[in-house]
């Protein structure tokens, strides 16, 4: 993999669509476009040019709108060109045919950002977040991605590591220069400073517990007694009707799945059989599904009927009933409350709702997602999460500057705190990239898709 190779790819999804856009990089980019457009002048930078694409014995491949941004000024820092062509995928292969034939080759995956980041157009933190706004599955996830995108999480390591050489700077001024008319060493200082910034690093590195939350979406599991009401709840958290509800009990066999609508979070809901002594073979199969689907969710919702006297539930999920992850739905709000139900699992939160014709259901998810928040299993709009590499490289940094803050109370250590100082600048240095680390690198955008 070379940077002074030009490069092209495919930069829009296989398949037939109204348009697609084809991507080349490198030193070939103008002369490229200047001979397949049978330009008698230059193309003109970052300016639309319509014209017939050409291949090299002059058949026409299609006509195009080509942008060329010259090095210095592009998204990698080289001469780029971007061609858009009618999206039939047949047009786009020949496009990227006749690119190879006057050569280029073609680019590996994540090349293209990585060149930007090799340019330094871009820090590692914003090269990670192409890949995570390409692949956002929820509103949060995309604010998240743009947060980072727009180097939030550099200008924090950029803050933490200036911070971090000002009070190294004064501990090896005292190390190279004992004889100067240095002010008297106070260790206590610099030891505070260095504990200010490793609790900085340490909260920021908590936020990763939300990263797959984020990336991959959380799981409700809607559980309960039979004929409690699971049904109703699922089809008035997935805002259709997705599951069949009926007075007859036991007649969900297996669970079921459904998004959950209006949240800015990728939340699944997973309906699951009613849970009772007794019942047919089938039944109890469909039952162990529900405790399956209970231990592997984010959440409980807990559906009882408020009307009614408190069900007997079974020994294994009332195990998994953690006040912290369950919240219970008391169901038939509209109906009188039986007075049993004021002290049955009193030390799990409750919510009442009426889920008769959903006429709770925007309330319900309103609520749903603010209990996500404030039992910190979903993020909150405010935060900024950062992914598992970054935690890593931040606690190995809080480590190393606390443990330099130790090397400064008696007996004072300055050479070791320094070189602990140290270790920690170079694990914040690998947040953003400033450490040259190929294997790293290889890994990282290995995952990008082909023409990003």
């Amino acid at each position: 993999m070379s940077s002074s190779d030009t490069i092209v790819a495919a930069a829009t999804p296989a398949g037939r669509s109204a348009l697609a856009i084809v991507r080349v990089d490198g030193p070939l980019a103008a002369t490229l476009a200047h001979d397949a457009l049978r330009r008698r002048t230059p193309l003109a930078e970052k300016t639309a040019t319509l014209g017939i694409w050409r291949a090299g014995d002059g058949a026409p491949i299609d006509q195009v709108v080509a942008v060329l941004w010259r090095a210095g000024r592009s998204f990698t820092g080289n001469d780029s060109l971007e061609i858009t062509c009618h999206g039939n995928p047949l047009l786009v292969r020949r496009l990227t045919a006749d690119c190879l034939a006057r050569g280029a080759r073609l680019a590996e995956p994540g090349e293209f950002t990585r060149r930007a980041y090799l340019a330094g157009r871009i820090d590692l933190t914003q090269a990670e977040a192409v890949a995570d706004l390409i692949h956002a599955s929820s509103e949060r996830a995309l604010a998240s991605a743009r947060r980072q995108l727009a180097g939030e999480l550099g200008r924090l390591v950029a803050r933490w590591t200036d911070r971090t050489l000002q009070v190294l700077a004064e501990l090896e001024a005292h190390i190279d220069f004992p004889e100067e008319d240095l002010p008297p060493e106070d260790p206590r200082g610099p030891a505070a400073r260095l504990l200010e910034i490793a609790s900085e690093l340490s909260n920021y590195a908590r936020t990763a517990r939300h990263d797959a939350a984020l990336r991959a979406g959380l799981r409700v599991a809607v559980v309960g007694a039979p004929n409690a009401g699971k049904s109703s709840l699922l089809n008035a958290l997935a805002g259709a009707d997705r599951a069949i509800v009926s007075p007859e009990a036991g007649t969900t066999r297996d669970y079921l799945e459904a998004p959950v609508a209006g949240l800015p979070l990728a939340v699944t809901a997973v309906d699951t059989a009613g849970l009772r002594d007794g019942g047919s073979a089938l039944e109890h199969l469909g039952m162990a599904r529900s405790l399956e689907q209970a231990r592997g969710a984010h959440l409980l919702l807990l559906v009882v009927d408020a009307s009614a006297a408190p069900p007997t539930l079974p020994a294994e999920l009332l195990t998994l009933l953690d006040p912290d992850r369950t919240l219970v739905i008391a169901n038939k709000a509209d109906l009188p409350a039986h007075p049993a139900q004021r002290d049955f699992l009193p030390a799990l939160p409750k919510l009442s709702a009426c889920l008769l014709d959903g006429r709770d259901a925007e309330a319900l998810r309103a609520k749903l997602g603010e209990f996500l928040v404030a039992q910190e299993i979903a993020p909150g709009a405010e935060d900024l999460i950062v992914g598992v590499r970054h935690a890593e490289a931040m606690a190995r940094a809080a480590e190393a500057l606390t443990a330099a803050a130790g090397h400064l109370r008696a007996p004072i250590q300055t050479e070791l705190a320094a070189a602990q100082a140290r270790s920690g600048l170079d694990a914040l240095g690998e947040i953003v990239g400033r450490i040259d680390n190929e294997r790293m690198l290889d890994k990282l955008f290995a995952s990008f898709c082909i023409g990003k």
